[in-house]
């Protein structure tokens, strides 16, 4: 099943896809957000489409799309979770998983314009795969009984500003993960029963050419092993984001220039969708 959320920021309305149908959500839920996911969603809205309750949205194909998933109490990642994007950074495979945080307000819709930050000169991009937590995720025993707890996948673009993340730093990462815009999200929230998420082809293209083109299946820790590991030090509550890394062809290697403004981002991962968001030069609020 493929939930979405479409139409202007703060405005969106939720839905399932139904073939070439959006099925409004209303009905059963004001959101695609942690209560929904919580309170069997999929068994749920199974009912509502048998049973007629769910109209069709008719204008779909000309909104917005929004991020498949409200505002998440947290966003939390990991970094370097793939062997060949570690060695690209000039680290050694991590023994045991990085976690670092994004902000909430990070998570905006699949096609958004995403700014530059004020001062960047080396914004980056990152596509991963997004698990959406469905139940709350605390001190699970072992990695086999994560699944349990996920609602379902995203096709997320973790966007970093590398200078930010490393000079000025402090050691932490998140100063380059934060601004704003930071994490496109969508276009839908898949559940689990419609993809294979340990093996998943990941791309990304800057202005039409290829940069990353890789598999979950190259990733070193698993999707379980890092819900169950983070459940360790966190709670992961209905509704969070956890972003599972990159593979290696980013511009922090060296081989390919850093964001400029007017630069088009292109990140795809199989069954799950396919973001397209439009750099711009960083301006004042007003």
């Amino acid at each position: 099943m493929k939930f979405a959320r479409l139409g202007p920021v703060g405005e969106e309305v939720p839905v399932v896809v139904d073939g070439d149908r959006h099925l409004d959500l209303r009905p059963i839920t004001s959101d695609v957000d942690g209560t929904f996911l919580a309170d069997d969603p999929v068994g749920r809205t199974r009912a509502a489409i048998a049973a007629g309750a769910l109209p069709e949205l008719p204008d779909a194909a000309v909104r917005r799309i929004g991020a498949p998933i409200a505002r998440p109490s947290a966003v939390v990642c990991v970094g370097m979770n793939y062997a060949a994007h570690a060695a690209e950074s000039g680290s050694a495979p991590p023994e045991i998983p990085i976690m670092f945080l994004k902000t909430p307000n990070t998570v905006v819709g699949p096609n958004d314009d995403v700014q530059i930050p004020r001062d960047s000169t080396k914004t980056d991009w990152e596509v991963e795969l997004g698990v959406v937590i469905g139940r709350r995720a605390s001190y699970l025993d072992a990695p086999s009984d994560a699944g349990a707890h996920i609602a379902g996948f995203v096709v997320a673009n973790d966007v970093s500003e590398r200078d930010f993340q490393m000079a000025v730093s402090g050691g932490q990462w998140s100063k380059g993960k934060c601004a704003p815009g930071f994490n496109p999200t969508g276009p839908w929230l898949v559940t689990p029963d419609e993809v294979d998420h340990a093996a998943l082809r990941l791309r990304s293209f800057v202005n039409g050419e290829p940069r990353q083109d890789s598999t979950t299946a190259d990733m070193i820790f698993s999707v379980e092993h890092l819900v169950w590991h983070l459940s360790q030090y966190l709670a992961l509550e209905p509704g969070d984001l956890v972003l599972t890394g990159t593979p290696q062809g980013v511009a922090l290697s060296g081989r390919f220039p850093y964001l400029a403004p007017g630069d088009v981002v292109e990140v795809d991962i199989e069954g799950l969708g396919r973001q397209r968001q439009v750099f711009r030069a960083w301006e004042p609020v007003r």
